[in-house]
């Protein structure tokens, strides 16, 4: 691999090594490494060079994806079926199948919940005060009194 050499990396190969870094979850700063380029070189590239940036952004959408079905799953619990295979005469066969409930995670829950709809999850809550400048004025006036 020619490193730091723009061509390669519009090339077939070396668009598949940068979308498989981008979906591994490394950073621009680890791609621009990876590369043997620094990071302001892969920005100017991504900037120059559409098919870079595609390549990267679309790598790390899947990445992304994953994760987020990864915690959903997490979230919402499931079920499973374990399967237990054995060798019988040089034949694999399944011996047991089990059932397996995975309960909804709490965590994974509150996560989710309060970067979904924070306007209802989240820890602070903005509560409006109706009459506050009303009452601020009325206490600032009997501070005013008691000083005289």
């Amino acid at each position: 691999m020619a490193k730091g050499k723009y061509e390669y990396w519009l090339s077939d190969e070396g668009k598949l090594r940068l979308a498989a870094w981008a979906r591994d979850g490394l950073t621009d700063d680890d791609i621009a490494a990876n590369m043997g380029i620094s990071r302001s070189t892969l920005a100017a590239w991504k900037k120059k060079y559409q098919d870079i940036s595609d390549t990267l952004k679309e790598g790390k959408d899947v990445a992304d994806i994953r994760v987020e079905n990864a915690l959903y799953k997490k979230a919402v619990g499931g079920v499973y079926t374990e399967v237990t295979e054995e060798r019988i005469n040089g034949v694999l066969v399944v011996t047991k199948r089990i059932t397996k409930e995975i309960p909804g995670d709490t965590t994974a829950q509150i996560f989710w919940l309060k970067n979904r709809k924070p306007d209802i999850w989240k820890d602070k809550q903005n509560v409006a005060l109706e009459g506050l400048e009303t009452e601020k004025s009325k206490l600032d006036d009997l501070i005013k009194q008691m000083r005289e």
